[in-house]
Parts: C-alpha cells; sequence; structure tokens
C-alpha cells in the first residue's frame, strides 16, 4: 500500500522505538526523528517514501551528529528491494556507509509492521588482493582497448579473446601450424594450453602437434575483424594469461 507522504512512516517508527523503552521526539534540528534511553547516544532516523539518493546523502549528513542513524522508508512492493537490486547489495551498501536501514510495511487491516534490514555498524572494506591482480593483469595483457565502458550483453574482447583471435589470425595467413611456431610468432607461452582446450572451438588438430582453423574461426576473424587487422604489423610480444571470457 504506497503511502502518500513520509510523515506516515513517523508513527510506526516512534511506536517501535518507545516500545523498547527510548523517547521519541519528531523534527529536532532538522533530524526527522531522534529517539533516546537513558543516558546513551542518540539515535536518529531519516525519513523518505522511498529509497533514493538524497536519502543516503541526508543520512550521511547526520554522522555528525551520532554514530547511530538509520534510513526509513516503505517497503517495496512484495518485498522487494528497491532499484531492481537485492537486499544484500542495499544492506553493504549502506554498511559502508555507515548507516542503519528500516523498513514499514502498510496494511489495510492490521498496524504496519516495522524492520530493521540492518545495523548502523561501521564497515570495514578489505580489498581483495587476488582479484586486484587480476584486473592489472588483464588491463595489461589487452594490447588495445576494443571495447566500450557501460556495454551489456554484448561479447567483450578480453586479454584471452584477442590472443585466440592472433592464432586464428595467423593460421588463416599462413595455414596450419603448431605450438611452438605460434609461440614463437606471438611471444605467447601459453599458447599450447589457448589450442587445447580451444574454449571458442575455432581450431582443430588437423594432425598430431599441427592445429588449423576452423569455420567458427573464420567467423570470428570477419566478426573481429578491427582488432585482426591490428596483427598485420607485427607478432605480439606480450604473455598470455589462463582465464577464458
Amino acid at each position: 500500500m504506497a503511502i502518500q507522504t513520509e510523515t506516515e512512516l513517523y508513527a510506526p517508527i516512534k511506536q517501535y522505538f518507545e516500545d523498547r523503552g527510548y523517547t521519541v521526539r519528531g523534527e529536532v534540528k532538522h533530524c526527522d526523528l531522534v529517539a533516546i534511553r537513558g543516558e546513551e547516544p542518540p539515535i536518529v532516523v531519516e525519513l523518505k517514501k522511498s529509497f533514493n539518493i538524497p536519502l543516503l546523502v541526508q543520512g550521511i549528513d547526520r554522522l555528525r551528529l551520532t554514530d547511530q542513524v538509520y534510513v526509513a522508508f516503505e517497503l517495496p512492493n512484495k518485498g522487494r528491494a528497491p532499484h531492481r537490486l537485492q537486499w544484500e547489495d542495499i544492506r553493504r551498501l549502506c554498511r559502508m556507509l555507515g548507516l542503519g536501514i528500516m523498513t514499514v510495511q502498510f496494511y489495510k487491516r492490521k498496524k504496519p509492521a516495522v524492520d530493521v534490514v540492518c545495523e548502523p555498524t561501521p564497515y570495514q572494506l578489505r580489498h581483495n588482493k587476488r582479484a586486484a591482480m587480476q584486473v592489472v593483469h588483464e588491463f595489461h595483457e589487452r594490447s588495445g582497448d576494443y571495447n566500450v565502458g557501460g556495454s551489456s550483453q554484448q561479447k567483450l574482447m578480453t586479454a584471452y579473446r584477442e590472443k585466440s583471435l592472433h592464432c586464428a589470425y595467423l593460421m588463416r595467413e599462413r595455414g596450419p601450424l603448431s605450438p611452438r611456431q605460434l609461440r614463437e610468432l606471438t611471444g605467447n607461452k601459453a599458447v599450447s594450453s589457448l589450442l587445447q582446450k580451444n574454449y571458442y572451438r575455432w581450431f582443430i588438430r588437423q594432425s598430431r602437434g599441427i592445429y588449423h582453423l576452423t569455420a567458427l574461426g573464420e567467423k570470428a576473424l570477419a566478426e573481429y575483424a578491427h582488432v585482426a587487422e591490428t596483427f598485420q604489423s607485427g607478432p605480439d610480444s606480450s604473455d598470455d594469461h589462463s582465464g577464458a571470457s
């Protein structure tokens, strides 16, 4: 049941805190709701009809007053997280900002239900060094910028795809080749693994230790002609990596 104004959130959230022994006041020094229990630090709750960036900005601003800040909004239809996200995405975002989350679900014939989605505890972000190194490695393994940032549902020109395309190009230009020949021509130390895994099915073993191009490989060279034409200038001296995309 969609609410008309954010003020409709105030009463159920006030009741939630009062049931837990807090005294609650509304609109205290620009804070939508302030709850205090004894000598404990104040709790501040900022209210909005829906989860949005202005709500987060207000919450961050209130962190100057107390560590106990919640952002509150109406529970979206059918309990789904807003903006087509997952609730864990919303929780992770707010934890990184140091904010708690409260939702209110309204019913036609019973009292609203208040739920604390996450507490306002500081989030300690830990970098994944291995994942970071993979990003750096992939960056340096690419010979150029062949993708448009923000693209979706499109095949990306990864370093692995580019190295596979280089092998395909050489086979088209020179005929069947051995892993040793391809390694010398491309500088790709892992070319044997690339041919054996044959991730894109661009290659076929013609005889012992000799590989040639398949129809799929020919099609790929036509599809990525703008990349294949860069191989005409000389061999790629970069090393390979083992992942495929």
